[in-house]
């Protein structure tokens, strides 16, 4: 799910406008979620387009309460072949079989993380706009690298902005896929894609488009696959 394909960039005569994109999109839960109306909300989402996988992001609730998110939504990204990931928690993520778990520097380390999910299952890490985090990530064994943020986030209060550069310079030195997160939208993130990001993280920009998230959806999958 997060290994990276061969997208067409090693040709230096290749214009930007010729490159393949690989990029897909990863879904990131609302702050808040309304069971069951989120679970039909999230269904036609991932009907409407091309989602690689669904992180259930919550913060201050109960285990409980991750526990029942989980149990209504994991069902239905994995029955359409989305990964389902679970944010900070690699407890929780080991004992629902989530496909994985999203780390941030703040949260379990690298090693714990992986040893309670196991070899099997994804681990993600959050670099910020660091090369040297993700360069341990990546060393450590993560099976993808977050960086980010690179626009205006209302969704969570960044610790840093990154430059769209950071993406071409990790896409041209290692294998392991990078993921682009803060603020993205289907109107500006052309950049980042062209700077080689293999996932686009989106929350709001979906769950909070101005028409409903399958519009939404379907506007990334265009721009995704076009290129």
């Amino acid at each position: 799910m997060f290994a990276r394909a061969s997208p067409a960039r090693s040709d230096p005569a290749m214009s930007s406008e010729d490159m393949v994109s690989n990029c897909r999109l990863y879904l990131i839960t609302p702050p808040k979620i309304e069971l069951p109306a989120f679970a039909t909300t999230l269904t036609r989402a991932l009907d409407a387009g091309d989602v690689a996988s669904l992180q259930l992001r919550l913060k201050d609730v109960s285990d409980d309460e991750v526990r029942r998110t989980a149990g209504a939504l994991m069902p239905i990204a994995q029955e359409r072949g989305v990964a389902f990931l679970i944010n900070d928690r690699p407890d929780l993520a080991a004992e629902l079989d989530a496909d994985g778990v999203h780390i941030g520097q703040e949260d379990a380390t690298y090693a714990q993380a992986r040893a309670a999910v196991g070899p099997e299952k994804i681990v993600g890490v959050t670099c910020h706009n660091s090369r040297h985090l993700a360069m341990e990530a990546a060393e450590a064994g993560a099976d993808y690298v977050a960086f980010g943020a690179f626009f205006t986030t209302r969704t969570k209060q960044p610790q840093a902005v990154a430059d769209p550069e950071i993406l071409r310079w990790w896409s041209d030195l290692m294998v392991v896929p990078s993921v682009a997160i803060g603020g993205i939208t289907p109107q500006n993130a052309a950049p980042l894609i062209e700077a080689g990001a293999d996932f686009l993280a989106v929350s709001a920009g979906v769950w909070n488009h101005s028409q409903d998230p399958a519009a939404a959806v379907k506007a990334f999958s265009i721009l995704l696959h076009q290129r």
